[in-house]
């Protein structure tokens, strides 16, 4: 059984199943993460949906590229989770089956392009305690008490 963090499903509601890649991104004690100003400022790990015809890791290096600016490497599968979610972008609920990653940040290209994000670099726990998604917060907490190895 996939883990399920945030809200439960609520019966009145149709979800859209959504899938997506995300990844935790280190360098030293630092993570690379994404500031994401909406309807609230939300502070999350690097990626999103995965688009239909593309790969969980085709996702993963558009959604960071967008997100970030950065180019990353060696993505390896770490973690799912499930979360029960409003899309205000998209406008309508979803259920999202997130694969979290971690990988290399290799070099920047430039700033995000998705507008209202921002990249940062945070300490590792610092931003395992400001996440604001519960999964994120999980799924780096599962990687650091697992030795918290960078890919090879």
């Amino acid at each position: 059984m996939i883990r399920r963090f945030g809200e439960p499903r609520k019966q009145d509601i149709r979800y859209r199943h959504r899938p997506g890649a995300y990844v935790i991104l280190p360098s030293g004690g630092d993570l690379l993460l994404t500031r994401q100003e909406g309807e609230e400022s939300e502070l999350q790990l690097p990626g999103g949906g995965i688009d239909p015809g593309e790969s969980p890791v085709q996702a993963l290096h558009r959604e960071v590229l967008e997100e970030t600016g950065w180019r990353i490497s060696r993505p390896r599968h770490l973690v799912a989770y499930r979360r029960f979610a409003w899309l205000p972008d998209y406008k309508f609920w979803a259920e999202k089956l997130c694969h979290i990653y971690v990988a290399s940040p290799v070099r920047p290209h430039g700033p995000p392009s998705e507008p209202g994000h921002e990249a940062l670099w945070m300490n590792t726990s610092e931003a395992t305690r400001t996440l604001t998604n519960e999964g994120d917060a999980f799924a780096v907490t599962q990687w650091v008490q697992a030795g918290a190895h960078p890919p090879r």
